[in-house]
């Protein structure tokens, strides 16, 4: 089942979820308040650099399931189900600017038709989409939005890979509906037994950052290994493969 999806936002993590999304055979349009990009994206010019990026592109874009809209109010009407990829940069206190997001949210109340489902792929603080449920409820009372919380783990230059080979997919939710329908929206992923982790949104929103701190420490650890390396003049490059009961250095 081909779902319609609006991306706001075309930043790295837009883009490449939006390619990703209509290559699983959803119908995608991807917005984004930089009308400069939009255009450019049109002309099949990418702002990243991506490997494999630009040949997923041009081909959903040639079988119709992908386009790009300058108009944001126009890709909001015309979609059913919103992922929120917007810019959540840090602020000097080192607190998340949510600015943008927000932003994004209001544009979704005053043009959705309020039954929407939206998906946060952005990088949020534990509590936020919960607040974006609460919010929605609020200044639209009769309406019934659903929000995900759907976290991204791509890294910059393994990105495609990282989408259609991930090791984990995280949803928070605690409606059983939007629940079944991001299951049929990743169902390829789900098909090829990919790990689904389903919990509520502070769940989804606390995994991410578990996940950064987590890679933050690796690369801390092994560069204090390669420090002490170099203070003692061992070899942290070296290989080895095992010979009978010992080990062979292969360096």
């Amino acid at each position: 089942m081909a779902h319609k999806i609006a991306i706001l936002g075309t930043g790295y993590v837009g883009l490449v979820s939006g390619v990703g999304l209509a290559d699983f055979g959803n119908e995608v349009t991807c917005t984004d308040i930089d009308t400069k990009k939009i255009n450019l994206l049109k002309k099949g010019i990418i702002p990243i650099y991506e490997p494999g990026l630009k040949e997923y592109l041009e081909r959903n874009c040639r079988e119709r399931r992908l386009q790009f809209q300058e108009d944001v109010e126009k890709a909001i009407k015309g979609n059913d189900i919103f992922f929120l990829a917007v810019g959540t940069p840090s602020k000097d206190d080192g607190d998340v600017n949510l600015d943008f997001l927000w932003k994004a949210v209001d544009m979704i109340a005053r043009y959705g038709r309020g039954n929407e489902l939206i998906v946060t792929k952005s990088t949020v603080s534990v509590g936020t989409n919960r607040q974006i449920k609460k919010y929605l409820d609020e200044i639209k009372p009769q309406s019934h939005f659903e929000v995900v919380s759907n976290p991204e783990f791509l890294r910059e230059g393994r990105a495609i890979h990282d989408f259609f080979h991930p090791d984990k997919v995280v949803i928070g939710t605690e409606d059983e509906k939007a629940r079944e329908v991001l299951k049929q929206i990743y169902r390829p992923l789900y098909l090829l037994n990919t790990p689904f982790i389903f919990g509520n949104y502070e769940t989804a929103e606390l995994v991410k950052y578990a996940n950064n701190a987590f890679l933050a420490t690796k690369i801390t650890f092994i560069n204090q290994v390669a420090n002490l390396c170099d203070e003692t003049g061992a070899d942290n490059q070296c290989h080895c493969q095992s010979h009978g009961n010992g080990w062979t250095n292969q360096s």
